[in-house]
């Protein structure tokens, strides 16, 4: 607004300078005619001084007329600019009024949008919170779970620890997991295994298993195996005290193979026996630990005759074992055939015999019969013939024929009818 006030100014200020420009001198009235005198003579100080009068009164009466049409001109200017400061101060209320009325509705709009989404946040956090509050009950519910499970796991723990500290449990322990091995293998009680039975000799022995291998053969293996030392390996908190408990439980495993060694179940039992003894170790982490403890140990319980298997190996074993069976079965049924197939040669060999002997018979027959019918029939015939041929010359007849067919002429019998 100041810009256009200050535009308006300098065009009433220009106004008024062409205005003063272009205003004439007054026209000065034409003085009267007078008769002409003769002239005076006027000195020239007094003209010059006339002449300096007329001069200054005419500048100062256009001075005058210029002062007042420079104040006309700042007046018009004035009504001007006011009257157009009006109008642009009215315009300018009316813009402001309509922006003031456009950013109320936009701030109106803005707030309701504020608030729309003020609610719907309090929505999802109300919602979040009940959420939250269901999951944590889940949670709290699955933390007394696992709490239960764990106390339970605890329980199950100590009370495994507890068996394990018997040897007998740790026997029915391992008889047990040999024998989810021996059915996941597919092998059957008292058909390809026993179980706790005395060796059949002096019965000094009674190893855990017996298995019947083909032709009789057995093999035994026993899974009582100390674990006393492990665990309390298990349980170190030093590395002194575990080195201690990983020496002893080495020299219980020696001890144990050489105790199986000693006690020589093939020898003793009075079948036919493999040489080696299987001692089942009823962990794969237990067994691996020995091979880790003193790789040693199980190349010495082999010049035992000491075979050393977990779970997954035992698993190989009686698989070759199953396999030998089934191969022995295989060899036994091809001897089978192969006798019947002895058998069936002689008989076969009798029956080329019995038919050759009927295909000579049946030969001589034949030739006896080809003789029948060649030569013994042609020496019939002759003597036949003979007689057939002196019957025609004789003309005689047949018994039972007036005539011989042969040897009617019909042409005699149409003479004899004429």
């Amino acid at each position: 607004m100041e810009v256009v006030l200050v535009v308006l100014l300098v065009v009433a200020v220009g106004a008024a300078a062409w205005l003063l420009g272009t205003r004439r001198t007054p026209a000065v009235p034409p003085a009267p005619v007078v008769v002409p005198t003769p002239p005076v003579a006027v000195p020239p100080e007094v003209l010059e001084r006339a002449v300096a009068a007329a001069v200054a009164q005419a500048n100062q009466q256009a001075s005058a007329e210029r002062d007042q049409a420079v104040k006309a001109a700042m007046d018009h200017a004035l009504t001007l600019v006011r009257a157009q400061l009006g109008a642009t101060t009215q315009a300018a209320d009316a813009a402001l009024a309509g922006r003031q009325q456009l950013i109320d509705h936009k701030l109106g709009e803005v707030q309701a949008g504020v608030q729309g989404d003020l609610q719907r946040l309090q929505q999802l956090v109300q919602q979040l919170g009940q959420a939250t509050t269901e999951r944590l009950a889940v949670v709290d519910h699955s933390l007394q779970a696992h709490a239960e499970i764990t106390q339970s796991l605890a329980g199950t723990a100590s009370s495994l620890r507890e068996a394990l500290a018997s040897s007998n449990a740790r026997g029915q322990w391992g008889e047990r997991m040999a024998e989810d091995v021996l059915r996941l293998a597919g092998l059957q009680e008292r058909v390809n295994y026993v179980k706790r039975t005395a060796v059949a000799g002096e019965g000094t022995g009674i190893p855990d298993f017996t298995f019947l291998l083909p032709k009789g053969h057995v093999l035994f293996m026993d899974v009582k195996f100390p674990m006393a030392s492990y665990l309390k390996y298990l349980e170190a908190a030093t590395d002194a005290e575990r080195g201690a408990h990983r020496a002893a439980f080495v020299r219980d495993v020696r001890a144990r193979v050489r105790e199986l060694a000693k006690r020589e179940y093939a020898r003793e039992d009075e079948r036919p026996a493999v040489d080696n003894v299987l001692l089942f170790v009823p962990n794969e982490s237990l067994a691996a630990f020995i091979h880790e403890a003193d790789g040693q140990l199980v190349e010495d319980a082999l010049r035992d005759r000491v075979v050393i298997c977990s779970p997954l190996t035992l698993f190989a074993f009686l698989g070759v074992i199953r396999q030998a069976f089934d191969n022995f079965m295989i060899e036994q049924t091809s001897q089978e055939i192969l006798g019947l197939l002895g058998k069936f040669s002689q008989q076969w060999e009798k029956y080329t015999d019995s038919v050759d002997k009927v295909k000579r018979q049946f030969d001589g027959v034949a030739r006896a019969f080809d003789e029948l019918t060649t030569t013994r029939r042609r020496a019939l015939e002759r003597p036949l013939n003979a007689i057939e041929e002196l019957r025609r010359r004789q003309a005689l007849p047949v018994d039972g024929e007036l005539f011989g067919s042969d040897e009617l002429d019909w042409d005699n019998v149409r003479e004899l009818g004429a």
